[in-house]
């Protein structure tokens, strides 16, 4: 073997053990069934200013991909339910679409899945027989264009596909869905795509309280439930209907598919029957459910499993039919105001405004001195931004902070977020004499802030899911 040749191997070989390793991921779910939400600009600059890194939009809306161009938000699009007919009638309507939907803005518009229909068996229209032809006609317009390998294809489900889920050992699927489950898991398996699920304990506990306990729906269970045939124990409901789907598709022999969480959450409001939909709840839910993805917990029976999970929704939708719930799981409102703090990163302990890391610890902040000259502040800032490693994409152009567009407000964002990350001392607001500490949070001072927030170690920031998409 040439010393090139084993260069390559080796490269090859870390490059795919890092994908192996990449570990489970927390996104988001974009549902826009609101007459009153912000422009996909404004939803971009959010995305990215709460570090969400994966986003799953429900068409491919063309506005959306243009907004998200070159963010490194990585989107799961969809082909909705009522598009399946024409895609699985003929190929040349999935070649067509990919060709003026998707290639235009591919890839500075990161894509990496393709959802084709949405929880068909639960839709009142006889369409699951479509959705397995759709697929493969989708798939056979991305190897046309050379992106099988870097853009999947699936289709997503709810847990009513299964006719049994408890003991998760016993979990089955539903034999009425025989004919177009089939086909559409050797698909699946074939082209290495998860299989995907929207899952939500929280209506396993709304609808039967008197069986299902709060505590165990929201991962605060201090009891186990036993698997009677495995031995297996069970702190949550998440966990337990995950693991029935496994043990759903190892009973058909399909034991390769992955398993993605499409969608879950719990809402922040409800209708007076619907007591447990309060923000106390969602926060909880959410909280718990982001340190155990990231943790790579697995469930009791794929321990240590990677699982990738989106929680439903960016916002409340107002447009929702259905009760009060239904138009309440966002993480934001309209206005872009947080409805309760999560972190979506799971690191906690981090206090989000649009001024960006102006939270002080001990009530003291750094700024840019007005004195000085612009020559020094520039330098300095090119230093904090540089080898102070402070993150300034917010004070970039069509960024959070980038108003006032002037070297003192982008330097005073340097100085405190380096200030804050270096212990707040009288030495880390030095900047050669161009910084100066105040006791006044300059965030109040320079611009209104989109919203503000702080949290403590018990506090996570993030977002929601929501059912009943359509």
């Amino acid at each position: 073997m040439t010393k090139g040749f084993r260069l390559i191997f080796v490269t090859s070989l870390l490059l795919t053990l890092l994908g192996l390793c990449r570990g489970s991921t927390i996104g988001v779910c974009y549902g826009r069934n609101a007459d009153d939400l912000p422009t996909p600009d404004k939803v971009a600059q959010l995305v990215q200013l709460h570090k969400i890194k994966y986003l799953r939009m429900y068409d491919s809306n063309i506005q959306v991909l243009k907004a998200f161009a070159n963010t490194g938000v990585e989107l799961m699009i969809g082909i909705s339910n009522l598009d399946l007919l024409p895609f699985s009638q003929f190929q040349s309507n999935a070649d067509t679409w990919l060709r003026n939907n998707i290639l235009p803005y591919y890839p500075a518009t990161k894509i990496t899945y393709i959802t084709v229909g949405a929880e068909v068996t639960e839709s009142p229209n006889n369409v699951s027989a479509m959705v397995v032809p759709a697929m493969k006609n989708v798939l056979t317009a991305l190897r046309k264009a050379g992106l099988q390998k870097k853009i999947k294809v699936s289709t997503t489900h709810s847990l009513g596909i299964l006719s049994r889920s408890f003991p998760p050992s016993a979990g089955a699927f539903n034999s009425s869905h025989a004919f177009f489950l089939k086909p559409m898991l050797e698909f699946l398996a074939e082209n290495q795509s998860p299989f995907m699920v929207d899952i939500y304990p929280y209506y396993a506990y709304r609808d039967s309280p008197s069986n299902v306990s709060l505590d165990y729906a929201l991962f605060e269970s201090s009891s186990e439930v036993i698997d009677p045939n495995t031995g297996l124990l069970y702190t949550n409901m998440f966990d337990a209907q995950i693991d029935a789907l496994y043990f759903a598709l190892m009973a058909l022999n399909f034991r390769t598919i992955k398993i993605m969480v499409t969608e879950t959450g719990w809402p922040s409001k409800g209708s007076p029957k619907e007591k447990a939909a309060t923000p106390d709840n969602a926060q909880t839910y959410n909280t718990n459910l982001i340190r155990h993805v990231i943790n790579d917990t697995g469930t009791p029976a794929k321990p240590g499993e990677e699982l990738d999970v989106y929680i439903f929704s960016l916002f409340n939708e107002n447009r929702k039919p259905g009760l009060e719930s239904e138009r309440n799981w966002g993480l934001f409102y309209p206005d872009q105001t947080s409805v309760y703090n999560l972190d979506i990163t799971g690191q906690g302990a981090v206090s989000l405004t649009t001024e960006a890391n102006v939270t002080s610890s001990n009530g003291t902040y750094c700024i840019a001195s007005s004195t000085a000259s612009e020559i020094d502040l520039q330098n300095a800032l090119d230093w904090a931004c540089g080898s102070g490693n402070v993150d300034c994409s917010a004070i970039q152009p069509s960024q959070p902070c980038f108003e006032p567009d002037n070297v003192v407000s982008h330097a005073s964002f340097a100085f405190n977020s380096y200030y804050q990350q270096n212990g707040a001392t009288d030495i880390a607001c030095s900047f050669g004499g161009t910084g100066i500490k105040v006791n006044k949070d300059p965030s109040n001072a320079t611009r209104k802030p989109v919203y503000k927030t702080k949290f403590d170690d018990m506090h996570v920031f993030g977002v929601l899911a929501l059912p009943n998409r359509f």
